[in-house]
């Protein structure tokens, strides 16, 4: 893997630093990326977004779903069983997970929910209006000379 340094865009950029340290954290190759559980990001509109996690062998109250600091963390704790089972072979993990998704801004979870071995989160893009284009009109040079006051006749 290729070693990028990304000095440069410290130095000639303001603002973009959390870019750069998403580059950073994206790029480092000391970090495994875990692999467990599966999920898929799509896109279900324009502005909206679902991340479904394969949770099969979780309830609703073994799994946490969170927003903190413009990050999304999915986590699950299984709780212990209280009966003794007895397992011939024990082929559907279980084990405790968490799992972080940056999120854009103006991003924010509308809702999750939990069916058939899936959590499903729903995620939308919301521009604030000052964030829009917006669509300026041009006034006509009579209009803009009508309004200007002679400073000789208010005195």
């Amino acid at each position: 893997m290729r070693n990028f340094d990304l000095a440069p865009l410290y130095r000639a950029t303001v603002g973009f630093d959390q870019i750069a340290d998403m580059m950073d954290r994206v790029l480092s190759s000391d970090v495994a990326q875990p692999t467990y559980p599966p999920y898929n990001i799509e896109k279900t509109a324009d502005d909206a977004y679902r991340i479904s996690i394969a949770v099969a062998g979780f309830s609703g109250r073994d799994l946490s779903v969170e927003v903190k600091d413009r990050a999304l963390v999915v986590s699950a704790r299984k709780a212990e069983d209280d009966d003794a089972r007895s397992y011939l072979h024990r082929g559907i993990a279980t084990r405790a997970f968490e799992r972080r998704f940056q999120l854009a801004d103006h991003v924010r979870v509308t809702g999750a929910t939990h069916a058939d071995g899936m959590l499903h989160i729903d995620l939308i893009r919301e521009m604030p209006e000052a964030l829009k284009p917006r669509q300026i009109e041009i006034a006509s040079g009579d209009a803009v000379k009508q309004d200007v006051v002679d400073a000789k006749s208010v005195n």
